[in-house]
């Protein structure tokens, strides 16, 4: 069990080595005050709980941050867990300790892992925190990252959800700052519980080549090193092997085992200055072989959480790739402690300069006029995506989400250029305002005030939630009218699909109760919201179905399928077909019908037809109301989805549209935005101006189904969609 004595004793250490000569007063003080506090609590593995505020405190210290925020890590949980008050920790340490206390209390009540509208709240709770002061969330990052140390003495459920809010939250989110030593850790830990066979075949791998690999990285280090010190270039050069969530990854997204994987080694070569970064460049080309377009130049193009490098990949005479970073001292402490260590150079403190937490305001800024569930899917793009970085033609740099657009690039100059966008240059050369940039692309917007404003395909079409964001303002001021018909159509399409009753609307006792359920005045209100993006159509039924129904006493799902049967995971697993379980049978053959493509998550009944097993049919589809019929309700069984691995399923949509031309390129385009693999894809055009398209496309699943939908609908002239028939 650890002591009180061994972790003071390391934070003691930790402080002298990292901030010499500090007065170590008022953080001894913290620490009685801390320790009284908690002498009643205990840790999960029966310690003392003032262990924890002590190991938060020591990795506070390492990142460089100053004395106030570790008081702050010293006493971040006695406003959560003791008696203890903002005014008495304020009277004793400090305004600006209590502030950082209760700003890490806030955070530590949010969860991030309830439904789509708490967790934005929560998420913006965590940026205004960090535009106010920074400090309160490397507290916070600091305080998971120790919890993650311990994360043994969980339950099993506590480990399952702790470690996917990390991933999804905190481990991009140290990324974001700049914090790649943190951000590899806080990995490597969730890895080990959320795919624990993965993780220890990996770490097995690594440990039976160990002796292989070393041998490796001590050649590549001996010939880099003595290349280097011959030519008088003072530096610390050094091999490791990738991080285990790094290997995973690159398994996963290439597809090989480990045997298969080479570019799993990396080097670093730390110099004093950055021309010598260049030299040792040349150096290493002249040793090794170069890996063409592999090489990235971070130090002339920082990252935008300043992260600076040079990136090259060569090969040496064992045929073996590695990848070697070259950096300044300067540099290699930002890349290890991010913003905490550019801080600690400029000797700044709390709040950093307005161009450090553009991007932080850039996300506040990007919750109006969203749907909360497009938010905070946007939302990983924007902050955890990698970047592209285009220029200017006068040579600004201007950071974007890998997968940028002209138009993306637009809105980052300005609304009014974005607004105004009626073409554009890549590198001197017109392209498509729909093509995708890419690093060092140099882009020039071509504006006209003769423009109409941005199109809602290009809604579809952008990367960046906040040309997103720009182009819904556009649309709810310039365009209520149209915004108000559109979003009509989408509505009463969507209610029509699902056979609600368009005359619940205006049913003058239930209308009220609906658009308090949707929290609008009027209809009018909701349709424009919909119709410039703020709020999606099924998004919108969704929430008042079930009122209908019930005002209605029309059957919902449950009742709309008698035979449909909800599955219980404690119920013996039987064996599947093609992802389908029919109960009482335990094996036979399984076909989807052809008449309504049913995709996982569609309510489904099979029926035993003659040679051919069990045929599975959406409940609500046509031919399923023969099984009222006496003389086939016996060949009419129960059947479920069952819990497996996902596949790709075969649907069809068929949209209702208004005919003009180019609509047939724009459900493409939306098509491929979606990634979902098309099979099909054929329009016609029929009297009284009207088109009839029918997609036939793969999913996994009816959400995946939808998203898809919502895509398909957002686009202009599409007013309406049904699954259709293959």
């Amino acid at each position: 069990m650890e002591s009180f004595a061994e972790h003071y004793g390391a934070l003691y250490q930790t402080i002298n080595r990292c901030m010499p000569g500090v007065d170590m007063t008022r953080i001894d003080q913290a620490v009685e005050f801390a320790r009284e506090k908690h002498k009643e609590q205990k840790r999960k593995d029966g310690s003392p709980y003032i262990i924890h505020p002590l190991a938060v405190a020591e990795l506070v210290a390492e990142m460089g941050l100053d004395v106030d925020a570790i008081l702050g890590a010293l006493l971040h949980d006695c406003i959560e867990d003791t008696d203890a008050s903002f005014e008495e920790i304020s009277r004793l340490f400090g305004k600006t300790t209590a502030e950082l206390v209760e700003g890490v209390t806030k955070l530590t009540r949010a969860n991030f892992s309830s439904s789509e509208e708490q967790q934005m709240e929560n998420l913006r709770k965590m940026f205004m925190a960090m535009s106010k002061d920074i400090r309160v969330v490397l507290i916070k990052i600091a305080d998971r990252l120790h919890n993650m140390r311990t994360m043994q003495y969980q339950t099993p459920e506590k480990q399952i959800s702790k470690c996917r809010e990390t991933m999804d939250i905190y481990a991009p989110l140290a990324h974001r700052l700049g914090m790649q030593k943190i951000k590899w850790e806080l990995e490597d830990i969730s890895l080990r519980y959320l795919d624990p066979e993965a993780y220890e075949a990996i770490m097995s791998y690594l440990r039976a080549h160990k002796e292989q690999d070393e041998a490796f990285m001590h050649t590549i280090q001996d010939r880099i090193t003595q290349r280097l010190s011959a030519m008088g270039i003072h530096n610390s050069t050094y091999g490791r092997i990738k991080h285990v969530y790094s290997i995973y990854r690159k398994m996963d997204l290439q597809n090989k085992n480990m045997d298969e994987l080479y570019d799993i080694y990396a080097f670093r070569v730390i110099v004093d200055s950055i021309p010598n970064c260049y030299n040792v460049l040349g150096h290493v080309h002249d040793l090794f072989n170069l890996v063409p377009g592999r090489f990235k130049d971070y130090i002339s193009t920082p990252k935008p959480n300043m992260y600076q490098s040079l990136h090259t990949t060569v090969i040496g005479n064992q045929g073996i790739p590695f990848e070697v970073q070259i950096r300044t001292w300067q540099m290699h402490e930002t890349a290890e402690y991010g913003i905490a260590a550019h801080w600690k150079y400029k000797q700044g403190v709390g709040q950093g300069n307005e161009k450090d937490f553009e991007w932080v305001r850039r996300l506040l800024e990007s919750q109006q006029d969203t749907d909360a569930e497009d938010y905070v899917s946007s939302l990983k793009i924007d902050m955890f995506d990698d970047e592209v970085f285009v220029f200017t033609p006068k040579g600004k740099i201007v950071s974007l989400p890998a997968g940028s657009t002209p138009i993306d690039f637009a809105y980052a100059i300005h609304s009014g250029v974005g607004n105004a966008l009626v073409g554009a240059k890549v590198n001197n050369r017109i392209c498509n305002i729909d093509q995708p940039l890419e690093n060092g692309d140099i882009c020039e917007i071509i504006t006209s005030k003769a423009a109409k404003g941005p199109s809602r395909d290009w809604l579809n079409i952008c990367k960046s939630n906040q040309a997103r964001t720009k182009i819904k303002q556009w649309f709810k001021k310039e365009k209520r009218e149209e915004n108000v018909l559109h979003g009509k159509a989408s509505f009463e399409a969507e209610m029509r699909r699902l056979m609600l009753p368009l005359s619940a609307l205006t049913d003058a006792e239930l209308e009220e109760q609906l658009l308090r359920k949707l929290s609008f005045d009027n209809w009018e209100d909701m349709y424009a919201a919909i119709g410039y993006g703020g709020l999606t159509a099924s998004k919108a039924v969704g929430r008042i179905r079930d009122d209908i129904n019930r005002a209605t006493k029309q059957p919902v799902d449950k009742a709309v399928n008698p035979l449909r049967i909800v599955p219980d995971d404690n119920r013996v697993n039987r064996h599947s077909v093609n992802g389908v379980i029919v109960e009482d049978i335990e094996s036979c053959m399984i076909k989807f019908s052809k008449c309504c493509t049913p995709v996982p998550g569609d309510p489904i009944v099979g029926f035993i037809t003659k040679g051919f097993g069990v045929s599975v049919h959406r409940a609500d589809c046509g031919n399923t109301v023969h099984r009222n019929n006496p003389q086939q309700a016996a060949r009419w069984v129960r059947v479920r989805w069952a819990s497996q691995d996902e596949q790709p399923f075969e649907t069809t949509l068929e949209l209702d549209c208004i005919t003009r031309d180019g609509l047939l390129l724009d459900v493409a385009t939306a098509m491929t935005a979606a990634r979902v693999r098309v099979k099909e894809l054929f329009g016609k055009d029929l009297p009284g101006g009207k088109s009839i398209f029918t997609v036939r496309f793969e999913v996994r699943n009816v959400s995946e189904l939808e998203a898809v939908r919502n895509r398909l609908m957002n686009i202009r002239d599409v007013i309406g969609s049904r699954r259709g028939h293959n």
